[in-house]
């Protein structure tokens, strides 16, 4: 590991420790003793994308990410949601065990995420991925998030602001 600020490649480990994907390395420079951050991530054996004109393309998590990203842009989503979606997909990915895997795979994964993360950014998602040609393709994909059952888990969570008290009694309970 060279240093970033003498170039030097002798430094010492300080501290270690597991984040999100990988380990972050604090190290220390032997030659001139400054402190540096370093983070390493595990690369598995290569993961190759069948596009649909059959051309093999090496994965790429920026890719990915990046057309997320397009889809999720200015939609009011939680603080590393997108990241958190992204690594989900990497993870299954490398879990199928494949060395090489469809390109609509992959997109089919990502629409069936941003369905449950956002409609919004689902239906942009889809609208480029889908390829729609007409207003009528999309009509169908947005009427097709209609019919489809809501996940009400957010209003189940939710805290009551009034009391449930029975206001079918009118009068109050000492007058009986």
């Amino acid at each position: 590991m060279k240093c970033p600020y003498c170039g030097n490649t002798d430094s010492k480990v300080i501290d270690s420790r597991d984040v999100n994907d990988g380990v972050r390395r604090r190290r220390q420079c032997l030659s001139c003793k400054a402190r540096f951050t370093t983070y390493e991530r595990l690369q598995a054996a290569g993961l190759f994308i069948i596009k649909k004109d059959q051309r093999r393309e090496e994965f790429n998590r920026e890719k990915l990410l990046g057309g997320i990203r397009r889809a999720c842009e200015k939609r009011p989503l939680p603080t590393g949601a997108i990241e958190k979606l992204t690594d989900e997909i990497e993870a299954e990915l490398y879990h199928q065990g494949k060395a090489e895997i469809p390109s609509t795979s992959i997109g089919d994964m990502v629409m069936e995420k941003l369905k449950k993360l956002d409609y919004i950014a689902y239906i942009r998602f889809s609208s480029v991925y889908r390829e729609f040609t007409d207003i009528e393709a999309l009509k169908e994909a947005v009427d097709n998030l209609v019919v489809a059952p809501k996940d009400n888990s957010i209003t189940q969570e939710q805290v009551a602001l009034l009391p449930d008290t029975g206001i079918e009694n009118d009068e109050p309970e000492n007058k009986k």
